[in-house]
């Protein structure tokens, strides 16, 4: 709706009825006088054709034209201003006489067979109007008082017409208008003057009124209206007025308070800044004793397991020696003992390095199911000696090649399924892993672990996950520990983009769940051993618990085996199977030999018998073989051990087996990149024993020449190098026609989760990461060797913890394990980061004294790479410190102190390199 000003709406109503009335009036007045006019102009023109139809009546009767002629001329002459024409016309429609013959007489002229008006007619002709009226004779009976129309059709001699000119009452008739419209805009200026008037004695205080309420709005409180009005607008006046006076009185109470307001929070200000000092020096206080803590808790678990690693080795090695059976059992103790204290130990260790935020996971490609796997072995002894079946089931929909921490991840499910077994007395626990998302680079897997155990009871629920803390915390409790496992191992779910979950309830067991987010590993063709060949086989399967026969099914349905399953032995039909497995109870614990009833009698119904053996079952494995079993199996059974064991049996099916670092060289051609001589040189020491053909370039560009000249079977590519770096390289190369089926493999320190797409869309198939290892590099020759057709994934032995102090300048032993335990390699390796030495010092100078800047996080780099196959953990550590601050953004400037450090500590390293080198 639109919004119209007082003054438009007053002007409007003061206007609008004038005018209305002024027009309606005018209109009235125009049509009543033009009507009135053309009226007077019809009478006239009767007056005269009426008297002269009477006249001309005697004329007709005697065919005197002359005298009607006279008549109707004189007439016309006599009216000339209104009569255009006068004509008479006889009883046969034919013009008798007419005053102008200048006009075409058949204008008045009635239409052929027309009949004769028998009283005035008016008609009109646009600007004309034309009269007509009989001639009557008056020849009739005296005694005929009424004439009937045939009477007066036949004393009809003619008839008169007469035209007259409307144009003479035209200009009466528009004077009348324009004197009507001279009025109506003389009353609407009268009506104009008078609102105007009324408007500017209105909206003239009004606006004044506005105006000032304004100015008191923007805080002129001061401002007053003045000026005479009347009535309502005066009452207005004084209003307003009274209300400045009281806002202005509000006002100066209101400031009065706020400056009240303002002094008091000032001084609260004050005292609270003065409490934010003393609380932030509080907080720095807290700060620097966590991590006085949490280093001392570092430390000492470093000091701790030292010594421990050594009692628990020396032990062991004592148990290899004759014993009588008090000793063997005293060091038994002593073993178990010290396991149990290095594992509380490591606990601290993992809590503190979270607590500081210096626990790094790793990025790096690993099989799920053989990790998973690994587990699942590992803790199968624990779960079977309380007598717990321990199953493993993984969904076929789960992918392998995924990318992580595999070390990590194990430990939470360690966690997860040591607590479960230390609170389950009897029944099952079971891992059952499912995918829970999937997407063209990530994969999310979900872990649960369901027990049969005491559970946990609601009050208690709260606790779990708070460090030091268990849901039994009293003096008499039956299960020991730190209360840190549930910590840690949340605090590794969250690290690893996940969550972590529980359900538990009294004497019911509990169910613990958790997902987290893998990276996959698509550039790597993994396939587990060809199972085509047991297709129209029958194996007949024995399982009593439901669990971990289901879970074995699973992978048996996969196959093309024809499978039957009996819970029990006895209820087996007594058939030949090809294949028969049987799995024994985890409570089973009489020795096993084939002289068991039932045993006996699988052995005659299959040539390949297998068992499914818990760990104490394992005892008796080797007699077993050696009297006709075909294969003793770990429980749980899982896909890694299970199918290679079905098809190693099958003719023509080749051996899986692990070809060993000593035996012959592998046929293949590999080409190593690095631009680290030092990276470089150990590299391709390695390869020369592994491999037939190596060929070693120190850049991008150089890989990409020596590519086009000749054809490789594996290329090992550095990602970061000057000029070109890794990445480029391998696109390049695999644009080239004989190079774009050749895997290159990622060698690099830092597989992270932000380089992994980038990586994988320049072509790269896998990752080796750095420091590299003799036998990891063999598995990964061995998985791309030519001529293997689909690739199988070789999984190396879980390598042993290495304890190696970080603060130590020269560790030689360390030295050798990276040179592969070859003496002249490792003492070349050292010689060289020592000649590399002087060149990093002069940079590092130029830099402290200003003269040099920009380029120093690449000589960082390439000497962190000679570090870390030259035994010096501790000029490794500062490197890595130095490079990773420079490459967040951190200027060269900042880092003077860590800069001191680093060139300090590469003079201890060349001072105890020149006593190792001699």
């Amino acid at each position: 709706m639109t919004n119209y000003s007082l003054r438009a709406r007053m002007m409007i109503l003061i206007l609008a009825p004038t005018v209305l009335i002024g027009l309606l009036l005018s209109i009235f007045f125009v049509v009543h006088r033009y009507n009135d006019l053309q009226r007077q102009l019809e009478d006239a023109g009767a007056s005269i054709i009426e008297p002269l139809a009477v006249s001309t009546e005697y004329g007709m009767t005697l065919q005197n034209k002359e005298s009607i002629g006279q008549l109707v001329s004189v007439l016309h002459r006599r009216h000339s201003n209104i009569v255009r024409a006068i004509s008479v016309y006889d009883e046969h429609n034919r013009l008798f006489v007419t005053s102008n013959f200048l006009l075409d007489p058949s204008n008045l002229q009635l239409p052929p067979d027309t009949p004769f008006p028998r009283q005035l007619s008016v008609s009109r002709q646009g600007d004309t109007l034309i009269l007509r009226t009989p001639i009557i004779s008056e020849r009739y009976s005296p005694d005929e008082s009424v004439l009937t129309n045939a009477k007066i059709d036949k004393n009809t001699l003619g008839y008169v017409a007469l035209e007259l000119d409307l144009k003479s009452v035209r200009l009466q008739q528009y004077k009348e208008i324009f004197i009507s419209c001279v009025m109506m805009l003389f009353c609407t200026g009268i009506a104009l003057i008078f609102g105007w008037r009324l408007m500017r004695d209105v909206t003239g205080p009004i606006r004044n009124m506005v105006n000032t309420v304004d100015r008191i709005r923007r805080g002129q409180l001061d401002s007053r209206v003045e000026g005479f009005m009347l009535g309502e607008l005066d009452m207005l006046k004084n209003g307003i007025n009274s209300m400045a006076m009281s806002l202005a009185a509000y006002h100066e109470e209101m400031q009065h308070n706020i400056d009240q307001a303002t002094s008091d929070l000032r001084e609260t200000l004050e005292q609270m800044e003065i409490q934010n000092v003393e609380l932030d020096l509080a907080k720095k206080r807290a700060q620097e004793a966590a991590r006085i803590k949490s280093e001392f808790l570092a430390n000492m678990s470093h000091e701790l397991r030292t010594p421990l690693n050594g009692v628990i080795g020396f032990t062991r090695l004592a148990l290899k020696t004759e014993l009588n059976p008090t000793q063997r059992d005293h060091l038994n103790t002593i073993e178990r003992s010290a396991n149990n204290l290095l594992t509380i130990i490591n606990d601290v260790l993992d809590f503190s390095k979270l607590e500081a935020g210096k626990l790094i996971l790793e990025s790096i490609p690993f099989p799920l199911r053989n990790t998973l796997d690994e587990v699942v072995t590992l803790l199968a002894h624990s779960s079977h000696d309380k007598g717990l079946e321990l199953t493993l089931s993984i969904k076929n929909d789960v992918p392998d090649n995924v990318i992580g921490d595999p070390l990590r991840l194990q430990q939470v499910i360690t966690n997860l399924v040591g607590n479960a077994i230390k609170f389950t007395e009897n029944g099952n626990i079971d891992i059952l892993v499912e995918k829970r998302a999937l997407s063209t680079t990530k994969v999310q897997i979900e872990v649960q672990i369901r027990d049969t155990g005491i559970g946990i009871p609601e009050r208690d629920q709260s606790r779990l996950f708070q460090a030091f803390r268990q849901a039994d915390a009293s003096i008499s409790r039956r299960h020991g520990g730190t209360g840190l496992g549930l910590v840690i191992t949340q605090k590794l779910v969250n690290e690893m983009g996940g969550n972590i979950s529980f359900h538990s309830q009294p004497g019911r067991g509990s169910t613990f769940w958790f997902h987290i987010n893998l990276d996959l590993n698509p550039g790597v063709i993994v396939d587990g051993p060809p199972t085509h060949c047991l297709s129209g086989k029958r194996i007949a399967y024995v399982e009593p618990n439901t669990a971990a026969a289901q879970c074995t099914l699973d992978i048996l349905y996969d196959t093309p085996l024809e499978v039957i399953y009996s819970p029990t032995f006895s209820s087996l039909p007594v058939e030949r199977y090809d294949m028969m497995l049987l799995g024994v109870a985890v409570t089973f614990r009489e020795p096993l030999t084939v002289q068991h009833e039932w045993l006996e009698k699988a052995v005659t119904m299959t040539d390949h018998l297998l068992l499914a053996l818990p760990c104490h079952g394992q005892v008796n494995a080797e007699q077993l073989k050696r009297d006709g079993i075909t294969a003793c199996l770990l429980k749980p059974l899982t896909s890694t051990r299970l199918l290679p064991a079905l098809t190693k049996f099958c003719p023509g099916s080749p051996l899986h087996e692990i070809q060993s670092p000593s035996e012959s060289k592998i046929n293949m051609t590999v080409m190593a990149v690095d631009d680290n001589p030092a990276n470089l040189k150990l590299i391709g020491t390695l390869l020369e024993d592994m491999v037939q053909q190596v060929e070693l370039c120190d850049s991008g560009q150089q890989a990409v020449d020596r590519a086009r000249q000749m054809q490789f079977d594996l290329i090992l590519m550095d990602i970061q190098m000057p000029d070109m770096d890794g990445i480029r390289a391998c696109e390049l190369i695999h644009q080239l026609p004989h190079q774009q089926q050749t895997p290159v493999i990622a060698v690099t320190a830092h597989a992270m989760a932000g380089q992994k797409e980038k990586l994988l869309s320049a072509g790269m198939n896998d990752y080796l990461a750095k420091p590299i290892e003799e036998e990891k590099l063999h598995n990964l020759l061995l998985r791309y060797q030519p001529g293997s057709g689909v690739c199988t994934r070789v999984i190396p032995p879980e390598p042993v913890e290495l304890l190696i102090n970080q603060n130590e300048t020269l560790d030689w032993q360390l030295a050798l394990r990276q040179a592969a335990g070859k003496t002249n390699l490792a003492r070349d390796m050292l010689r060289m980061l020592i000649d590399f030495l002087p060149e990093v010092r002069n940079r590092i100078e130029e830099q402290l004294v200003g003269e040099h800047s920009g380029g120093l996080v690449d000589l960082i780099h390439k000497l962190h790479g000679s570090c870390g196959y030259s035994g010096v953990p501790r000029l490794k550590n500062l490197c890595h410190l130095i490079e990773s601050q420079l490459r967040s953004g951190v200027r060269e400037s900042e880092l003077e102190p860590e800069l001191l450090e680093l060139l300090d500590e590469m003079d201890n390293v060349a001072r105890e390199a020149k006593k190792m080198l001699g």
